[in-house]
């Protein structure tokens, strides 16, 4: 169905949405709400709590005294002082809004609702909400659903069009047997997809997160299952035998491998030569030399009479690994032809490498998605290299291996995952851990730290700078906005920030801030992933190149380029991340042979359990310590916690705090694969049906 169709929906709107990935009324009930307003008990003065990092409270007081109107520039100020029933006081101010004044007389009582902040010893609320007692008694405990946003389109708009998609009868299928809904005590579809976005009470939210959260895992690892069983039937029938010239190359490297890549290394080297085709996942902290392994996959592979293809998640990437590796090849005489092919090209610069690639003359190819679109042809591809897996879908690795009739994969991912949760999520791969980092690398040190040392910490950034390094500063917003501020995930995606309102950094208002704290002669650049690629790649080409010496971005540059020269990472808000994304933006620093930093700074009203969190990040380096910790802090009844973005990107659940629902999802796949492969029973009718209609068209992104 159109999203025209829909009631108030006009041409504008279906673009606003599309920009969310929303271009039906079935995808429209799939855009979960980012969280919910519920509107608590009223509170006096002084049981506000001390840290009251952004909640909403309400407040019960009288107008104590006439409010007062100024204007200042193009704004009206109408500020007005309340009083609660044991004297506590409380000052109020409103913005552009005059009209209030004949509601606000000396004596009304109102509940007060909005965000208070403790300011020079007075407990200060801007923009409250006004409910008369008997108004705020019927909206208490109700749960308003908030969902992500785009400029232009309302949190209002988006409520009222879902309300008439949920009316649609049969707009979401049942698909799940009836026996696995009922022995994992799962709602109903139907019922889920509605509570889900309108809930009754905290236990119909939870009834309903833990359908959709089971469905995502379960078809995912429905996936997985079907790869694992037909990898396991695929003969190696490109056998790549370890080579000479290969050994003879990791000899002449300025550094000796570590114990885990040589280990990693044979692991790969047997697969490739053994009877069954390759499917391994390396995993590898920050730092610990993957992408070094997947170089020397590709070189036994040309010199084996094969091509080899490495797909990376972003044109930066794609762009830099090809340079790296001609480089590298041209240092130490290495005759093998790289070609790069990525969406930005110009058509007959396309044309050209797809050329190259069908006749044989590139062995290595190297590129982003353009690698599986349809034109491109390999003359022999052997091997699979896919960068940050947990970037791409299993279809998309899938499309890639199609491109030959019998390809090796090797899917190389620095995300840290405790090993119990990889073993399920990389149900089809044989796994490789690399816990172990160069000698010459030194580890990062850390501080966390409040607002009032940013002074401090641009102070730095400046030495840091004058002894010719460079700095990273990230910021959670890509710009502030009267409609509500804009963050920014890892994957350069915008949602809106409706509860986090005035208190987290935006990339544009702080560039222009840090060159008013830094000297002239400092570059300061901004990034963020609205901006079109070509923009992008020239930002960071000039930040490679040390033109620009602080480069402000949102997390788009989690799997950015990589920078040897740069030492410091400031990381604006870093209570509002995940512990995993947080240790993933960090590794930005520390790739050369300089002693690096990493500064986090909490928001300016942070949580002080946020903060403690923080405090993991500061005692280790290790990725899956932090992974391991992380999954302890996060417990299932954690659903209005910190945004975890960047961790493994499923749409509703999250790997960590849902890890039991991943483990019975993944179980109960394995349980229908092994007793049905084929889905030929009629309890699984609907699981038939899911695959007709994802198999042409790809499947959840992990």
């Amino acid at each position: 169905m159109k999203l025209t169709d829909l009631k108030g929906i006009g041409d504008k709107t279906a673009r606003l949405l599309n920009k969310l990935s929303v271009y039906t009324a079935e995808d429209l009930v799939r855009l979960y709400p980012r969280s919910y307003d519920i509107c608590g008990k009223p509170v006096l003065v002084s049981e506000i709590p001390e840290h009251t990092g952004d909640s909403l409270i309400a407040v019960d007081a009288v107008v104590a005294r006439t409010p007062a109107l100024k204007r200042v520039r193009n704004l009206q100020i109408l500020t007005v002082t309340l009083r609660d029933e044991k004297g506590g006081l409380l000052k109020a101010t409103w913005f552009n809004m005059p009209y209030l004044l004949g509601s606000l007389k000396p004596g009304y009582r109102y509940i007060f609702r909005g965000r208070p902040v403790f300011r020079n010893g007075d407990w200060v609320m801007e923009q409250p909400v006004l409910y008369t007692m008997e108004g705020y008694s019927s909206q208490i405990g109700i749960m308003q659903p908030i969902y992500p946003l785009t400029r232009g389109l309302s949190n209002k708009i988006v409520s009222k069009a879902m309300q008439q998609a949920l009316d649609i009868k049969e707009l979401v299928p049942e698909l799940l047997p009836a026996e696995l809904r009922r022995s994992n005590e799962l709602a109903e579809i139907n019922f889920a997809m509605r509570a889900i976005h309108f809930p009754k009470d905290m236990n119909d939210y939870e009834a309903a997160r833990k359908r959709l959260v089971f469905d995502e895992f379960f078809f995912f690892m429905l996936n997985v299952r079907r790869m694992k069983e037909n990898n396991s039937r695929q003969p190696n029938l490109s056998r790549i035998a370890d080579d000479a010239r290969t050994d003879e190359f990791i000899k002449k490297l300025p550094y000796e491998l570590t114990n885990a890549q040589k280990r990693t290394w044979q692991e790969v080297s047997s697969d490739v030569n053994g009877e069954r085709l390759m499917n391994r996942l390396v995993q590898g902290d920050v730092g610990s030399g993957k992408t070094i392994i997947a170089v020397l996959a590709l070189m036994n592979t040309v010199y084996a009479g094969y091509q080899g293809a490495m797909m990376v998640p972003t044109e930066v990437l794609a762009r830099q690994q090809y340079d790296d590796t001609c480089a590298m090849f041209e240092k130490y005489g290495i005759n093998i032809n790289v070609s790069l092919l990525i969406g930005s090209m110009t058509a007959s610069a396309k044309k050209k490498e797809r050329q190259r690639i069908a006749s044989g003359e590139a062995g290595i190819v190297i590129g982003t998605h353009a690698l599986i679109q349809a034109g491109v042809e390999y003359a022999n591809l052997g091997l699979v290299v896919t960068d940050e897996q947990h970037r791409f879908g299993v279809h998309q690795r899938e499309s890639l291996t199609q491109k030959g009739s019998s390809v090796h994969t090797l899917v190389m991912s620095a995300t840290p995952i405790p090993r119990t949760l990889a073993i399920i999520i990389y149900g089809d791969l044989d796994i490789s851990v690399m816990n172990e980092l160069p000698s010459s690398r030194l580890p990062i040190k850390n501080a966390v730290v409040g607002t009032d040392y940013r002074p401090n910490a641009y102070r730095f950034i400046e030495n840091q700078v004058q002894a010719g390094h460079q700095a990273y500063v990230i910021c959670p917003m890509v710009e502030a906005r009267e409609d509500g501020d804009v963050m920014e995930d890892g994957r350069g995606d915008t949602f809106a920030n409706t509860n986090m309102h005035a208190t987290l950094e935006n990339v544009v208002d702080y560039t222009t801030m840090l060159k008013k704290n830094l000297p002239s002669s400092i570059n300061v650049e901004y990034l963020h992933g609205k901006m079109k690629p070509a923009v992008k790649d020239e930002i960071m080409e000039r930040f490679h190149s040390g033109q620009t010496q602080v480069l402000v971005s949102t997390t788009v540059i989690e799997v950015g380029v990589n920078v040897p020269n740069a030492t410091v990472m400031l990381i604006e808000n870093a209570d509002r991340f995940g512990l995993a994304q947080l240790h993933q933006l960090r590794g930005r620093v520390g790739r050369g042979a300089y002693q690096s930093y990493c500064i986090f700074v909490g928001t300016s009203n942070a949580k002080k359990e946020n903060m403690d969190r923080l405090g993991i990040l500061r005692e280790s380096n290790d990725g899956f310590r932090i992974a391991e910790e992380d999954l302890k802090l996060r417990g299932p009844g954690d659903f209005f916690g910190i945004r975890q973005s960047g961790d493994m990107q499923f749409t509703i659940g999250d790997i960590y705090k849902d890890a039991n629902l991943l483990k019975a999802a993944s179980d109960a796949a394995a349980a229908i694969i092994e007793n049905d492969p084929d889905l030929e029973n009629d309890a699984n009718a609907g699981l038939r049906m899911y695959f007709d209609r994802t198999d042409n068209k790809g499947d959840v992104v992990l």
